[in-house]
């Protein structure tokens, strides 16, 4: 059993279909390495959805006016969990920001302890929420093989830059993880 807690990242239908113009081209690897470490994180993890505001303020306005499509309430299926997440997805935390991090998955993080990240987008949310929960003094743990972004290029330069706030956030692999917590 691996320490800490799992927080997956919007692994919603708006990111997985290639259709979509928000779409992770190797949306199927992240969802891969999800379900790889989901057994060792069993009654720890916290699935995460980006949702549109009902109203966007500031500058999310010229935010949605370049991205119109995702205008869609809550329950549009466009940001329903893929099929192989939703029936596994005990807890369920929503956010209108890209960071995840928030007073209810800090909540479940503890104040000493370790969040493992995994999901879409790399150069997004996962950035994002990396960031946040490492000011707030989490352990950050990005395991990169789990992880998707908007391109390959994107998601390692994405890596790349978690990886200059070592120790307080460290990209591992899904590998690595998982042997650290063999006895």
């Amino acid at each position: 059993m691996s320490s800490g807690h799992l927080a997956v990242i919007d692994m919603q239908r708006v990111f997985a279909d290639p259709a979509s113009p928000w779409a992770a081209p190797r949306y199927a690897d992240a969802a891969a390495g999800v379900r790889a470490l989901l057994p060792a994180f069993a009654g720890r993890v916290t699935f995460t959805r980006f949702l549109a505001p009902e109203q966007p303020a500031g500058a999310w306005r010229a935010y949605y006016a370049q991205w119109p499509f995702a205008r869609r309430p809550p329950d549009a299926d466009l940001w329903s969990l893929t099929d192989d997440f939703a029936a596994l997805a005990d807890h369920v935390v929503d956010t209108t920001t890209f960071g995840k991090w928030n007073p209810e998955l800090a909540a479940r993080v503890g104040p000493d302890g370790r969040l493992v990240l995994a999901g879409v987008s790399t150069d997004c949310c996962v950035l994002s929420t990396a960031l946040a929960a490492a000011d707030a003094g989490a352990e950050v743990l990005v395991v990169a093989d789990a992880c998707a972004g908007a391109d390959d290029d994107s998601h390692l330069r994405a890596l790349q830059v978690m990886e200059l706030y070592r120790p307080l956030i460290r990209v591992t692999t899904l590998a690595d993880l998982l042997a650290e917590a063999e006895p």
